[in-house]
């Protein structure tokens, strides 16, 4: 690990606080089967790529996972959520501001989600494409998070090592796809907590981020990785 060469962003719950558009997209779905999302249930799908949510929401509602059905509850989800993004997306506090001030350093940016490449497109809309470099989505690589491939292809495209890279992210989902990438990973939780690590920084929100604050992030993780337990909790501002 050494000095920070390039940060990679989540989307949804990190610097939009689109999960809440999300959420009623889900709980229609959950009606269009016939029957109604828990909070528990909805919890789980946080941070899902579509297929997994998917997955989870069949096998967690007790409805028969046949294809043809799958495939139909994806479309209706899909149309659904494109309604929804349609339009200016709130951000998350802090989220702009923090944007540019990485851009400002001349660091290297990734927008790196689980949200399916046409989804994408919409949310940056919002975002500005002018504040990334480079952006990888769910439906471009095998797997989605919690697989760290997201995270691997946008350190490739940015030609840093993961290593180097600060992933910040609101979810247990996403962080678990950023750390077995091996980048330092920086956790602002959104709708649900995300369990201490020694080896990551956890921060209210983004309001007031710093480039400093990024670099301890690098160095947190390196102290983990050689045995020292440091754990660092920030609040905005």
């Amino acid at each position: 690990m050494g000095r920070l060469a390039g940060v990679l962003w989540d989307m949804d719950g990190t610097l939009l606080d689109s999960e809440k558009l999300w959420d009623i997209g889900v709980h229609e779905l959950a009606r269009e089967l016939g029957r109604e999302m828990t909070q528990e249930i909805r919890h789980a799908l946080i941070g899902a790529s579509g297929v997994n949510a998917l997955r989870i929401m069949f096998a967690e509602l007790g409805v028969d996972p046949e294809p043809a059905a799958v495939r139909e509850a994806g479309e209706f989800l899909e149309r659904r959520v494109t309604e929804l993004m349609t339009g200016p997306i709130p951000w998350r506090p802090g989220a702009a501001e923090a944007l540019d001030m990485v851009r400002a350093t001349g660091l290297p940016c990734a927008l790196v989600t689980n949200t399916k490449r046409s989804l994408t497109e919409l949310a940056l809309e919002t975002l500005g494409r002018q504040r990334f470099d480079v952006s990888v989505c769910g439906d471009e690589v095998p797997h989605g998070k919690p697989d760290p491939a997201v995270y691997l292809r946008a350190a490739q495209l940015i030609g840093v090592d993961p290593g180097d890279c600060v992933a910040i992210e609101d979810s247990a989902t996403g962080v678990a796809a950023a750390a077995a990438a091996g980048c330092g990973v920086l956790v602002v939780p959104c709708e649900i907590p995300v369990a201490v690590h020694p080896a990551r920084v956890h921060r209210d929100g983004l309001v007031g981020l710093t480039r400093a604050e990024l670099d301890d992030v690098l160095a947190v993780a390196e102290r983990a990785a050689g045995g020292e337990v440091v754990t660092v909790e920030r609040t905005p501002g």
